[in-house]
């Protein structure tokens, strides 16, 4: 029985075939040209390509100590479903997320006993002031706004996040292109020439961190990064004391997927960074072998700020260490269509210049 041997246009991902007139493999897409010795030496390294392996030891956190959770209690959001921890001097409160009443439930248990904490920094009025100068230099925020926006609430938070250490054997190709223009008195060129570029090697990360609270967007949280680890303490329930402490419900394994997203990332990132002399770099395939993978529990301090205005609320966070703020602001239409229709009479302006000069030579 006759094997066919197909094969994949590294370009384009066509179907090529080989062109008798040019004695080359040709794909009839993109019409790239290839020696059949350089698409078998990368079909051979296709073949011989292996899947991540990202495997962890999630033994994160301990268990309590007893008289470690006497002081300690538990407030439902019967909104959201957050609990969230607080001391036993706290009274009504609401929640920082929703901004909803919560309700005491009773004695803290549970959960796993943190490894670490970062104390807080920065105070209440250092968070107040970073709104202020949050909202300064934004022309499309509404004047109103500025002037009418009040604060509803500003809690300080210890978010629960789990912090993963690893050294990542990788290997990476890449597709990239180098782009050539010319002209003559006829017509412009341009040529275009793909390469397939690999790189190898170890990278080590320390401390990747991913938020266990299912209430907080991982954007936002890693918005507020980074922390710094050197102002981390081992973990005692005395820092709690006039703070609220956010119980996770995203556990060390559940959070496995996400810190493999970001070394991933990163990864390609920063061996892409050594691929040098290209026009464009695009990772085409990704190896990641994790070796001494753990994960720890900590606990990092952040500022949530609830405001409102024309009905609507708005949130912010500040890291607690670091002092900074992020968050999503409105926007006045009126002075975004004045400030497209400017940038439209710019273009516009510029455009007609350039034909005018076109016109004069």
């Amino acid at each position: 029985m006759a094997v066919l041997q197909e094969y994949k246009c590294p370009c384009c991902g066509g179907a090529i075939e080989f062109d008798s007139n040019i004695q080359k493999m040709k794909c009839p897409y993109c019409d790239a040209e290839f020696e059949t010795e350089t698409l078998a030496s990368y079909d051979n390294e296709l073949n011989n390509e292996h899947t991540d392996d990202m495997k962890w030891e999630t033994a994160a956190g301990a268990d309590w100590q007893e008289g470690e959770t006497d002081g300690l209690r538990v407030f439902s959001c019967k909104s959201c479903g957050g609990e969230i921890v607080g001391d036993e001097t706290t009274g009504a409160t609401s929640c920082p997320y929703c901004g909803n009443p919560v309700v005491m439930m009773g004695q803290f248990s549970g959960a796993l006993k943190p490894d670490y904490i970062i104390p807080f920094k920065l105070d209440k009025k250092a968070a107040i002031e970073a709104l202020k100068k949050h909202y300064g230099g934004k022309r499309l925020l509404p004047k109103a706004f500025k002037d009418q926006n009040h604060i509803d609430e500003i809690k300080g938070v210890y978010v629960p996040f789990w912090l993963f250490d690893a050294d990542a054997d990788a290997y990476i190709r890449y597709k990239a292109t180098k782009v050539r223009s010319w002209s003559d008195s006829s017509y412009n060129y341009t040529e275009t020439s793909h390469f397939s570029v690999s790189r190898g090697g170890f990278i080590g990360f320390e401390r990747v961190p991913v938020d266990g609270s299912s209430k907080i967007d991982d954007t936002l949280m890693e918005s507020i990064e980074p922390f710094n680890f050197t102002d981390a303490v081992n973990f005692q329930t005395a820092y709690l004391a006039g703070y609220l402490a956010d119980k996770y419900d995203v556990d060390s394994q559940q959070s496995i997927a996400r810190a493999n997203e970001r070394i991933k990332r990163s990864t390609e990132e920063s061996f892409a960074s050594t691929v040098k002399g290209y026009t464009t770099v695009i990772p085409d395939s990704t190896n990641v072998r994790l070796q001494n993978g753990v994960a720890k529990y900590a606990l990092y301090p952040v500022w949530l700020l609830n405001t409102s205005w024309n009905g609507q609320k708005y949130t912010f966070a500040m890291n607690g260490q670091t002092g900074k703020l992020v968050g999503d602001l409105p926007l006045d239409k009126g002075a975004y269509k004045r400030w497209l229709f400017g940038l439209a009479g710019a273009v516009s302006a510029v455009a007609f210049a350039i034909s005018y000069l076109i016109w004069l030579l």
